[in-house]
């Protein structure tokens, strides 16, 4: 398909032999005033706009052409916009330039030049998006202290972004070390809540004695010890949001309690008798499958449709496609930078082995092995497998091919480079001594080229 080109010029004839010297290399559309080139602008956006600044009703000066300007690159801030000024207004052409156009020329237009400035400005055009498409490939999908580039966490992601703006209770569930306190976090951050409290509480960790005073407080007096009154922390987290982790650890009577407490938003502190009211969302998680506890009669089903009126399923590292290397090389570069140990990296046995491997622990199992490789990894620039504690037995990986191992250190270069650079394809190109059209073929070739059709 031809480049789309809109002129935007008062004068009929100059269109005219525009859109005849031009229209053999461009789609043309042509606008006489600034109402006709927006609409035109904004109906089919061209990649390259011709603009006269002298547009009516203000054809002797260049008022209407930069407000034509300011508002196509409102609107689009990457648009090309090239702009044609009557001799003796330089000045004007360069305040245009300074408001963001891409190039001026004077009348008489010559269009040898203007068909140069054209290409130059369309292959510009043409390295920014291939730039803007390499970010979205090469920089880590974030949200909120969540990492993660897959499917299933732009998933989670959005549901996050989603429940957070309502009150409702969430139940997260997942696998030990997926991230459900994080999650929990993420959701308070971006809720009406997010300037009061967070309390996080493991109920696993609490004896089954003293659970009922933690999360709801006593009295003075209410049993031995108690000397003064304390508040719980469901009275604590007022305000903001109560996280529950391992929910269902709850023992059956604080259950009965905790379902009270969500139907009506009061509850009584141990040893007393006043009702309390208290504004706390309840978010809470659990590994365990608490369907089958409510068929088991270990969990109240009242109270289990009370906290899942929204359900958000973490998934397991081993299911997050891509995301395992991802992962480790953020926490490479986290924890070497509290180290002093910039510009370390993995050695393509360790990627291999950290590929290959199947996570039982999930994140906090790879954080915990990458922070302990750094510490323990004797100033070595390069981790490896054993670094890791990551045997060929644990990954159930086949020794590497003399060409596989070229092909992750490749990939690890690029990567690397790439990211140093912020996706900027010459000085990642230049950083690794090779050409542009050479780092282009390498990426196509390790998987790691510019993202599929339809990608933003």
């Amino acid at each position: 398909m031809k480049p789309r080109l809109l002129i935007v010029d008062d004068d009929e004839e100059i269109r005219t032999q525009m859109k005849w010297a031009l229209g053999a290399v461009y789609d043309i559309a042509l606008a006489e005033d600034r109402a006709s080139a927006l609409k035109e602008f904004r109906s089919s956006p061209p990649n390259a706009t011709l603009l006269d600044l002298g547009l009516p009703p203000s054809p002797n000066d260049a008022t209407e052409g930069l407000a034509v300007l300011s508002e196509i690159l409102t609107s689009a801030p990457e648009a090309k916009v090239i702009v044609i000024s009557g001799q003796g207004e330089k000045e004007k052409a360069l305040q245009a330039v300074g408001a963001g156009a891409y190039d001026f020329l004077s009348k008489p237009v010559d269009i040898e030049e203007l068909q140069w400035i054209l290409r130059r400005c369309l292959h510009l055009a043409q390295l920014e998006r291939d730039y803007r498409e390499l970010r979205e490939v090469t920089r880590p999908s974030r949200f909120d202290g969540l990492l993660g580039a897959s499917d299933q966490m732009h998933g989670v992601f959005s549901t996050i972004r989603k429940v957070a703006k309502s009150g409702a209770p969430v139940l997260l569930l997942g696998e030990s070390g997926t991230g459900k306190e994080m999650a929990a976090a993420a959701i308070h951050r971006h809720s009406p809540r997010k300037e009061g409290p967070f309390v996080p509480i493991n109920c696993n960790a609490i004896p089954e004695n003293l659970i009922e005073s933690e999360l709801f407080g006593y009295e003075k007096g209410a049993f031995t010890g108690a000397n003064s009154q304390r508040k719980g922390l469901v009275e604590t987290a007022a305000g903001g949001t109560l996280f529950l982790d391992e929910i269902g650890e709850l023992p059956a009577l604080i259950q009965v309690k905790l379902l009270r407490f969500l139907q009506e938003q009061r509850f009584q502190r141990v040893g007393g008798r006043q009702e309390i009211q208290a504004d706390t969302r309840i978010v809470t998680a659990t590994n365990v499958d608490l369907k089958a506890a409510v068929a088991r009669g270990t969990f109240r089903e009242d109270l289990f449709f009370r906290l899942a009126v929204i359900v958000i399923h973490l998934p397991p590292l081993r299911d997050r496609a891509g995301d395992v290397a991802l992962l480790a090389n953020a926490f490479l570069h986290r924890f070497a930078a509290e180290n002093g140990r910039s510009g370390a990296s993995f050695s393509p046995d360790a990627l291999r082995a950290i590929n290959s491997y199947a996570w039982p622990g999930n994140v906090r199992e790879l954080q915990n092995r990458v922070q302990r490789a750094v510490i323990m990894g004797d100033n070595k620039r390069r981790l490896t497998a054993e670094d890791l504690e990551l045997t060929s037995a644990q990954t159930g990986a086949p020794p590497l091919t003399l060409r596989e191992a070229r092909d992750n250190l490749d990939r690890e270069m690029v990567t690397s480079a790439l990211r140093r650079s912020n996706g900027k394809i010459s000085s990642a190109a230049d950083e690794l001594g090779i050409s542009r059209p050479t780092l282009y073929e390498l990426m196509e070739k390790l998987g790691i080229a510019k993202p599929r059709e339809g990608t933003q």
